[in-house]
């Protein structure tokens, strides 16, 4: 009697990750930051067999703290830099921590960013004082080889000389970026464009180490690249013939979304656009620039609006919502092709949620990226594509991102017409199954990569959700309490791992 083998098993690339942004991390600080809470996040993360970890933009934040609305599309955002960790590498006063305020269970932006300036204005000068002569030659070699900080510097060193105002409102000569003004402003901010750049150094050096702490986990750091950048920041101030911006320097045209799921009025988010005619004729030199740093951020990058690659929603800056818009088309994949011919292949992820088109799908596959899905998003019509059983491996799925809310909030807040439907596909009998249940639809799936927020792992409810598309308050602040996450947890996802071959 014979017997035939088993055919060998697909090798596939299937992992699971988590959605946690550093700021939502615990710690006496007020804001998570890069220090020892981080250690037992990543410790935890590998405990829980996941292979991936996501967050936000780590840069700068400006207007509304908002990470997708930064300073600089280069810059480390300087309120993740650890305090504990300047003070154990010699970089703080030994008595600098001592009699720290208490601070709110949640981001109170603006008490952080003046304690945080503080200490590290004290850093900057104890540095001044005490710093091995290695380290002085890190920074030296740190400013040679990031010629970003030239225009960084200067800009955050002007934006705090001109009380934070926006540039376009600046004395002429330094918003047009006239030569004797920006010469004349080098020479007066002096010691504060050291600072911004000795600030970017511990940034990246801290940063590092929790870089190679996830690589020596097997753990993946999945970065957020949006498409588009703030109006009042270094990259538009530095670049303004790239964007559509009118005589004084304010855009003429702007991004955002027409009505959909989140708004009946659409999204005006604000951004200039850009000149892509301009960019093409240099070969996207920018976005090869963009890209390459971000890189310096992840591992792998999740590209943010997808769908304005192919066309996106342009909106008069004097409208005051996102209605009376219309369609461009976006580069196409000539951007992607000068990316990859720069830069080589590249794992990026494609963001193609909201109103999206055949030609969306196509440019996506024809650059083979892997698209998302949204199980929240499964439930409310009939026959969603994002129902698993539609699903393409080549697919990340998520039970919610950042913009949406808890898994419990939606399923406490939805028609009940959607939660017949929820019953009827996954079983669910009440909200306090919802957040697992929509966790194991996940790592089943056939989608290669699977991704959840870690509110979802914890089944909080709305109070936890991190951003409310269109909301000007409250948003980005929400904490991870201490000790939330437990083994049991993570002992928990590991076991769902393991039998849906995600480990």
């Amino acid at each position: 009697m014979t017997h035939t083998s088993a055919p060998e098993p697909r090798n596939t690339d299937r992992t699971a990750g988590v959605l946690l942004h550093p700021t939502s991390l615990p710690g006496r600080f007020g804001i998570g930051d890069l220090g020892d809470e981080m250690l037992a996040f990543l410790e935890w993360v590998q405990r829980a067999g996941l292979g991936i970890w996501q967050v936000l933009p780590l840069n700068a934040p400006g207007y509304g703290n908002s990470p997708y609305g930064c300073l600089s599309s280069y810059a480390g955002n300087p309120l993740l830099i650890s305090p504990q960790r300047l003070l154990e590498g010699g970089l703080l006063p030994d008595d600098a921590l001592n009699d720290m305020p208490e601070l709110p269970a949640d981001v109170d932006f603006e008490r952080v960013k003046a304690l945080k300036h503080g200490l590290l204005q004290r850093s900057y000068e104890h540095f001044a004082e005490h710093a091995s002569a290695e380290q002085r030659q890190a920074l030296i070699g740190f400013a040679r080889d990031n010629p970003w900080l030239l225009d960084w510097t200067l800009y955050a060193a002007l934006k705090e000389q001109q009380s934070g105002k926006p540039w376009t409102v600046w004395p002429d000569g330094l918003a047009a970026r006239a030569r004797n003004a920006m010469a004349d402003a080098r020479f007066e901010l002096a010691e504060e464009i050291r600072f911004h750049e000795y600030v970017q150094w511990l940034f990246f050096e801290q940063w590092s180490a929790v870089r190679d702490a996830a690589y020596a986990r097997g753990i993946r750091i999945m970065g957020d690249v949006p498409i588009y950048v703030a109006a009042d920041s270094a990259d538009v101030w530095a670049n303004r013939e790239i964007f559509h911006l009118d005589e004084h320097g304010e855009p003429d045209v702007v991004a955002g979304v027409p009505p959909d799921y989140f708004s009946e009025t659409g999204q005006r988010w604000g951004n200039p656009l850009y000149r892509w005619d301009l960019l093409h004729e240099t070969n996207y030199r920018w976005w090869v620039s963009r890209i390459r740093a971000a890189l310096r951020f992840a591992d792998v990058l999740r590209i943010d609006h997808f769908r304005g690659f192919a066309a996106y929603w342009e909106i008069p800056a004097s409208e005051t919502t996102a209605i009376n818009g219309h369609w461009m088309p976006g580069p196409g994949i000539a951007l992607f092709d000068a990316v990859r011919d720069a830069l080589g292949e590249l794992p990026l992820v494609a963001e193609d949620l909201g109103f999206i088109t055949p030609e969306v799908h196509e440019l996506r596959t024809a650059i083979g990226l892997p698209g998302m899905k949204i199980l929240q998003f499964a439930f409310a019509q009939e026959n969603s594509p994002h129902l698993p059983h539609h699903y393409d491996p080549m697919t990340v799925v998520y039970t919610g991102t950042h913009d949406n809310d808890t898994a419990r909030g939606w399923y406490e807040n939805a028609a009940e017409r959607e939660r017949e439907t929820v019953s009827a596909y996954l079983g669910v009998i009440d909200a306090g199954d919802i957040a697992w249940t929509l966790i194991r639809a996940a790592y089943t799936s056939v989608a290669e990569t699977a991704i959840v927020p870690v509110q979802d792992i914890l089944d909080l409810g709305s109070a936890a959700r991190m951003n409310r598309p269109g909301a000007e308050h409250d948003n980005w602040s929400w904490r991870l309490p201490d000790g939330a996450l437990t083994n049991e947890h993570a002992d928990r996802l590991r076991k769902l791992a393991e039998v849906s071959g995600r480990v």
